[in-house]
């Protein structure tokens, strides 16, 4: 498999959020910011990257009748000192996070990217597939995160991840004009459907269009070859 095509499919193809509607529970608990998607977006691209890694790394010594378990242990440890870190040095962030960056021990994209794709495929690979699907999942939860923020807030807050003090922000809808609801839980269900179903109208207009042509490239060929 070309190396090019495991990372470009895994950020729009495979898209773990809006393509294969995996790791939902992040994805619609921690976007109520833009800080704190970006947040989680680089937990789970480092606990992708480590485990991809090191389970490609080890996967000729690992049996068969074991792989699950030893694939759990490994994605624990990870996240543990993953967020043992982020504790020490983002302490406000993971805050923020709270419960759900323990959670990334059971997120379906690890373990599947770790059982799918690094228990069958070389260390570069692996590393190339789990920096395709990080970023990929990184992008679905800031394009989800800035409109509901943006939306419920009336602009985007930006923040150190090391200090958590404020940066930078900018304020482009009236506090009377916002709507709150994006800012809430059921708000999070509501804008990822509408993303997801403004996906689904470009990919089905793009192959469409790819068959229209598909279909006009077959009748000139057919009317060449009848002359």
């Amino acid at each position: 498999m070309k190396k090019r095509k495991i990372f470009v499919d895994g950020i729009f193809a495979n898209n773990a959020a809006f393509m294969l509607f995996l790791g939902m529970c992040p994805a619609l608990a921690t976007t109520n910011s833009f800080m704190s998607a970006l947040g989680m977006g680089i937990a789970v691209l480092a606990t992708l990257i480590l485990t991809n890694v090191a389970i490609s790394a080890i996967r000729r010594w690992v049996p068969n009748e074991i792989r699950i378990p030893v694939l759990i242990v490994i994605i624990a440890t990870t996240v543990t000192i993953i967020e043992m870190l982020m504790q020490a040095y983002m302490f406000d962030l993971s805050q923020t996070l709270g419960v759900y960056l323990s959670l990334i021990v059971v997120n379906c994209i690890i373990l599947g990217r770790a059982e799918a794709f690094a228990m069958k495929n070389s260390v570069l690979d692996s590393l190339i597939d789990a920096l395709g699907t990080g970023i990929g999942f990184m992008l679905g939860l800031l394009a989800l995160s800035f409109a509901r923020e943006f939306l419920g807030t009336g602009g985007i807050a930006f923040s150190s991840l090391l200090t958590g003090q404020p940066i930078w922000g900018f304020q482009l809808i009236p506090d009377g004009y916002t709507i709150p609801l994006f800012q809430e839980s059921s708000g999070a269900f509501i804008m990822f459907g509408l993303i997801v179903a403004l996906i689904n109208a470009i990919v089905t207009k793009i192959n469409d269009n790819k068959k229209k042509k598909a279909a006009a490239a077959k009748l000139a060929v057919a009317a060449e070859g009848g002359k």
